[in-house]
C-alpha cells in the first residue's frame, strides 16, 4: 500500500488544473483545521471550503468498488473504516463552520471544478 499514492492522483491533478485556469487559488494537501489530524485535498482558506476528491477502491464508491477476492476481512474492514472517518471528517469540519465537497474519483473533472467554483466564487 506504500506505493499508492495520497496526493496529485490524476483526478485532483485534473481538477486542481480547471481550478487554476478559472483563476483561483488554494491550498493543496492541507489540513482545514491544523488540530484535526485530517488532510482535505484542496483547500479554499479564505472561503472556508474544504474539497476531497475520494478514490472509488480506498472509499467504497457504491458504482465501482468491486471486494477483493484475497483478504476479504481485512479490505472490508479497511474501507468500512474509511467511510466512517470520511463521515466523522465531514461532520467535524461542518461542525467548525467549512463547506465540506466530496466527489468520487470516476466524476468528470469538469463538472467537479464547476461545482467548486459556484460555491467558492461569490
Amino acid at each position: 500500500m506504500q506505493s499508492n499514492k495520497g496526493r496529485d492522483t490524476k483526478p485532483e491533478l485534473a481538477v486542481r488544473r480547471l481550478l487554476h485556469a478559472a483563476g483561483v487559488r488554494y491550498r493543496v494537501n492541507y489540513r482545514p483545521i491544523p488540530r484535526l489530524r485530517r488532510t482535505a485535498d484542496i483547500v479554499f482558506t479564505r472561503a472556508n471550503v474544504a474539497v476531497f476528491i475520494d478514490g472509488c477502491f480506498w472509499h467504497g464508491c457504491p458504482e465501482h468498488y468491486q471486494r477483493p477476492a484475497a483478504n476479504r476481512d481485512f479490505w472490508d474492514s479497511k474501507v468500512t473504516q474509511n467511510a466512517t472517518r470520511d463521515l466523522e471528517t465531514t461532520r467535524r469540519l461542518e461542525a467548525e463552520g467549512w463547506v465540506v465537497l466530496r466527489f468520487w474519483e470516476h466524476e468528470s473533472a469538469a463538472d467537479v471544478a464547476r461545482a467548486i467554483l459556484e460555491r467558492v466564487r461569490p
